[in-house]
């Protein structure tokens, strides 16, 4: 599917995207790296629409948290990719959050990002505890959001 069809789906679903090439051998190291840059998944943390900077008019786009590289327990570098709503890349939800499952939002509004996203209330107020967000938003996935998508028509591909 288009990019455009991410913005439907809620934060927090896990996304997939591919340039539709067929994967290199394992002995194609560089060819299989640039495949495995257009050929992955992430998780859906940010949703931002068209915007204006001076003269320039940017692109609604999204941004896909892909993984975290860890160090000794401590995270120490976090990939994220942010995509143009115009990429010509195709794209797939291909999981939801579940009902009932939190998502911890860094602020509120609509330029917040996903930090975290909780099992339950309570799983998100104990991550909350231990993490130092001080305008963090807890979100709730409901039923209503879920059935949404089921009478649109979006459901995961």
């Amino acid at each position: 599917m288009s990019a455009l069809f991410i913005f439907q789906a809620p934060i927090g679903s896990l996304i997939a995207w591919t340039d539709e090439t067929p994967r290199p051998p394992e002995r194609h190291r560089r060819k299989l790296s640039q495949w495995q840059s257009n050929n992955s998944r992430g998780r859906l943390i940010r949703k931002q629409g068209e915007r204006a900077a001076g003269s320039i008019n940017l692109p609604a786009s999204f941004t896909l948290h892909e993984a975290d590289y860890e160090s000794g327990g401590v995270i120490a570098v976090r990939i994220h990719r942010t995509f143009s709503a115009d990429s010509r890349l195709r794209f797939r939800v291909f999981e939801r959050p579940a009902i009932g499952a939190v998502q911890v939002l860094d602020r509120p509004g609509d330029d917040a990002e996903l930090v975290h996203l909780a099992a339950n209330w309570e799983a998100a107020e104990a991550w909350l505890e231990s993490h130092s967000f001080p305008n963090a938003v807890l979100r709730e996935i409901t039923a209503d959001e879920v059935a949404a998508d089921a009478i649109e028509g979006r459901a995961v591909a």
